[in-house]
């Protein structure tokens, strides 16, 4: 059988003002606080994971939390995350509570055959809300201000900007055996985005390729999007998918075990970083899913050092 990635895991991207993040992420958009911990490899610097009710696989949007300026725009990026919400009715109830709030936003309009809203964060983080059409489960959160019927399901189409899409196409068919199901003209008018599927596709699964070659080179910081991670079920399909990377010679950093789950990172031709992430063992392994988020949590390998990691953390309320 072939090795079928699942849909998008999470999305990782940059703040850098964290107790303004996790206001816009909770009370703005609704999304529950799952985790908070560090970036494993940079321990001073918080990791904020906000997801539906259950902190379900697919629906994770995490932030680092870094010192840093604004994002330079450009090609050879993550440009635009997508997150679903069930509804034309959904939409038009964001529309109305992002102009309360004064969210930037744009107007509710059909994008590659789907009902979609544009917004960003205070940040320029940007995203698209689209109607999923309520396909599939919801684990809405209890305690979210957010009604029930209104909230963001999971993580939606990931959209890149590359100048050439020759390498990255194959590398996504050939390596990664997705599958390209469609196109679009981007909203801008000014390129066509390809539509790559995994697995069964649908909105939960599916990458978004924008052709882009006028385009500076992007420059990360705040706002904007540092990697997207693919789903796999478990380690053995993961230990499968570092060996056929192996195999088409594709330089990685081989598993990485990130304690909510196992992780495998390397970079597609135009040098977008992605990552592969097993569905478990999830964010339940270490508190109880009645209280996910609401004190420090640290993997087993940092436990030894939580004095001094807690000692260089900024208050986030």
């Amino acid at each position: 059988m072939t090795l079928q990635l699942t849909g998008i895991h999470h999305l990782t991207a940059i703040t850098a003002n964290a107790p303004e993040n996790l206001r816009f992420y909770t009370q703005t958009l609704g999304l529950r606080l799952v985790k908070k911990t560090v970036n494993q490899d940079d321990t001073s610097a918080y990791h904020l994971f906000y997801a539906d009710g259950e902190a379900t696989p697919g629906t994770d949007l995490t932030f680092f939390d870094w010192p840093v300026g604004r994002e330079r725009r450009g090609t050879h990026s993550i440009s635009r995350t997508a997150l679903r919400v069930a509804g034309a009715e959904t939409l038009a109830w964001w529309k109305a509570r992002f102009e309360t709030l004064k969210v930037t936003a744009g107007e509710i309009a059909t994008i590659g055959d789907r009902l979609s809203l544009d917004f960003e964060d205070g940040e320029g983080q940007r995203f698209r809300l689209i109607d999923d059409g309520g396909v599939g489960s919801s684990q809405p959160w209890a305690k979210s201000p957010v009604p029930a019927e209104h909230q963001i399901r999971g993580l939606g189409p990931i959209t890149i900007s590359v100048p050439d899409i020759a390498n990255t196409e194959a590398v996504l068919t050939s390596v990664m055996n997705m599958t390209e199901t469609g196109s679009y003209a981007d909203p801008d008018g000014e390129s066509i985005v390809h539509i790559f599927s995994m697995g069964e596709g649908g909105p939960a699964a599916e990458l978004h390729i924008a052709v882009q070659p006028n385009l500076p080179v992007a420059h990360q910081g705040a706002g904007a999007v540092h990697h997207v991670a693919f789903r796999t079920p478990n380690v053995e399909q993961l230990t499968q998918w570092a060996e056929r990377l192996r195999g088409f010679r594709l330089p990685s950093s081989g598993e990485v075990e990130r304690y909510y789950f196992r992780s495998l990172y390397f970079r597609e031709p135009n040098g977008v970083l992605f990552e592969i992430a097993t569905d478990g063992p999830g964010f339940a392994v270490d508190e109880p899913m009645e209280t996910l988020g609401e004190s420090l949590s640290l993997p087993p390998f940092l436990e030894p050092r939580r004095q001094s990691i807690e000692a260089k953390l900024k208050p986030l309320v």
